[in-house]
């Protein structure tokens, strides 16, 4: 007896609009309608956009932008200092909005996040329909917008999420999914950054139709294992699963600064403060590590790691703010200019064996 095929999965990917500018917006009724930025301060070597409102948008603005660059595209732009806790707290309400329609969620941060709503809980049937809903509600219950791209895969539904924002609704169905591919710019696949898409174009590859017509060991030879995927999502074929409980590989804090940090003091206060909050989320999620990974990012925005790891399990402020402060003494200290440090700690186990009591204990440096 022929085994019945697989049933077609139904996807849903949700995007809030303009995030944290959006939650700005309204908690403060004054900002509403204009362009804000929320990021560091623009003075002195000045921050990074982290979010624009669209009214930001429409004069060039967007994320990852130096403030700077900002202030010149718009003079007038309104800064705001990030509310990560307020920004957490919307999301949770969100999440337990999702979990209204299923427990497939796989989160991709505070803002997105995809649904398998093949079996939806309230038997609704219609990813459609369900999405109009989480959309509904969100608006309802929080005042923000949020757009959602439906289909069979989780590319293709992410991309549709991309489309018609703010507040957009796009569905994207098995029929259609092939052509679109074909048509859609290299620029538009999603996990392809300008370097890749520029190589793409260097090579008159500019659509999915472009690169369709390149056997699977091309594209590998080109790029690598993303070769293989390129070849496949062309053809509409992703088979990714969501993946709602995802094991935690790392757990990590870290900080842009107002103005770049030129005196050794200053750097180990900052990782004092970091080891802190690393420490504070360790114990929450009853979690211990055994590699230390510290993250420098300098003026320039060149960006390099160092990571040390220990024979035991630890989750103490000692041990990981002395670490960071060691590998960070461990690079060139000479008249650097430091915008950005970060501290993470991974190579987790469920169990944690015990420090040996009276050991001498040698690092490893990787």
């Amino acid at each position: 007896m022929n085994a019945l095929p697989p049933k077609q999965r139904k996807i849903i990917h949700i995007d809030m609009d303009a995030f944290f500018a959006s939650v700005e917006q309204r908690d403060n009724p004054q900002y509403r309608g204009l362009p804000l930025v929320v990021g560091g301060l623009p003075q002195g070597r000045g921050g990074v956009v982290a979010a624009a409102s669209y009214e930001a948008r429409k004069y060039g603005i967007r994320s990852a932008m130096p403030s700077k660059r900002a202030v010149q595209l718009c003079p007038d732009v309104i800064f705001v200092r990030p509310r990560f806790p307020a920004y957490k707290e919307v999301s949770g309400h969100i999440r337990e909005i999702f979990h209204r329609y299923t427990d497939l969620i796989e989160p991709l941060s505070l803002d997105e996040a995809y649904l398998d709503v093949t079996e939806d809980k309230q038997g609704i049937g219609s990813a459609i329909e369900i999405a109009r809903q989480i959309k509904a509600a969100i608006k309802a219950e929080l005042n923000l917008t949020a757009s959602a791209g439906i289909s069979i895969n989780k590319f293709v539904a992410k991309i549709a999420s991309d489309m018609n924002k703010p507040d957009g609704l796009t569905f994207i169905s098995p029929a259609q999914i092939e052509e679109f591919m074909e048509n859609l710019p290299v620029s538009k696949f999603y996990g392809v950054g300008k370097v890749t898409a520029d190589k793409m174009r260097s090579h008159n590859w500019h659509t999915g139709a472009d690169l369709k017509k390149l056997s699977e060991e091309e594209l590998t030879r080109y790029f690598g294992k993303a070769g293989r995927f390129y070849y496949h999502i062309v053809r509409g074929i992703d088979d990714r699963p969501v993946v709602s409980d995802r094991e935690t590989k790392s757990l990590a804090a870290e900080d842009t600064f107002e103005f770049d940090l030129t005196l050794v003091e200053d750097m180990n206060r900052e990782l004092d403060r970091l080891a802190e909050t690393v420490c504070r989320r360790l114990k929450n999620y009853e979690l211990k590590g055994r590699t230390i990974t510290l993250k420098i990012k300098y003026a320039d925005f060149r960006q390099i790691t160092r990571s040390l790891s220990f024979p035991y399990f630890i989750d103490d402020f000692e041990t990981i703010s002395g670490t960071a402060k060691q590998l960070l003494a461990s690079t060139d200290l000479e008249k650097v200019k430091i915008r950005l440090l970060g501290i993470s700690l991974s190579n987790f186990r469920d169990q944690a064996p015990k420090e040996p009591k009276g050991a001498s204990v040698q690092l490893s440096l990787f």
